[in-house]
């Protein structure tokens, strides 16, 4: 993902947090399609923890390259992931230095949504794909967050978060989006389905709350904030997030859009 448009940037905070992620609980929808040596590109792939777990889900002949064009992040993604099945690669989703037809199936997490022309990156994936091959993509939808005690400064969050990722050229609320813009980069054969991210436990609000409250105090989100008139409210919303956290019957959600799409094979 282009710095250029990265709302989260690649602060420690963000990348430490990303490398939790696995397949289990970003990819599941992705499984059923992974059967047997299939070359596969993680687009966007952070510090590789989601790229490293693909590998084991595929046959021994099956290989994963994961590419990022955060060099730091793909530093961190090489020093963690040493594998004869893995390798990571600096590159931009708007030109990728693959041939037609490298790879069976494209994998992007979280990524769409921080792209100001995700049709055009779709399409350039489409390109590295053989004929028939898959994309799967899945991202959040901020529109969807909800959260148990009411409190009105995680309402503020959410519209400061949403006018941030905007003014940057992204979309929060991909998730809603998907269908529409692998079915205009030209994929056919659209399956769509939806997932959920919940901290509901004392430990999951404590790490979530604590992810946001230092997200958006970060000089990356924090300058964009003030640039657009905006920085007073950066400081109450964090606090807001730690407060929600400590209720002892505090819940969050949200959905997250997930599509499977083919390039067609004519």
């Amino acid at each position: 993902m282009s710095d250029a448009f990265y709302t989260h940037g690649h602060h420690r905070v963000v990348v430490s947090a990303h490398a939790e992620r696995s397949v289990a609980d970003s990819a599941a929808f992705l499984l059923p399609y992974l059967h047997g040596d299939i070359r596969l590109l993680d687009f966007g792939c952070g510090p590789g923890s989601i790229t490293a777990d693909l590998a084991n889900h595929l046959g021994q002949g099956g290989y994963v390259v994961g590419i990022d064009d955060s060099a730091d992040a793909i530093d961190v993604a090489a020093r963690r992931h040493q594998s004869g099945r893995v390798r990571f690669e600096v590159a931009s989703v708007y030109g990728l230095p693959f041939a037609d037809g490298t790879f069976d199936v494209a994998y992007g997490h979280q990524v769409l949504q921080h792209l100001a022309d995700p049709v055009q990156a779709l399409r350039e994936i489409k390109r590295v794909l053989r004929p028939g091959g898959l994309v799967a993509v899945r991202d959040g939808d901020y529109g969807t967050m909800t959260h148990h005690p009411h409190h009105e400064g995680l309402d503020t969050w959410r519209d400061l978060y949403r006018k941030v990722a905007r003014s940057n050229g992204g979309e929060p609320d991909a998730g809603r989006w998907l269908q529409t813009w692998v079915a205009k980069a030209g994929f056919v054969d659209v399956a769509a389905t939806t997932s959920t991210w919940d901290y509901t436990t004392k430990e999951r609000r404590a790490d979530w709350a604590q992810l946001w409250a230092d997200r958006i105090r970060l000089p990356r989100f924090a300058a964009r904030a003030e640039a657009l008139g905006r920085g007073d409210e950066i400081e109450p919303a964090a606090e807001a997030w730690l407060q929600w956290a400590s209720e002892p019957d505090g819940w969050f959600a949200f959905i997250h859009g997930e599509v499977v799409a083919a390039k067609p094979s004519d």
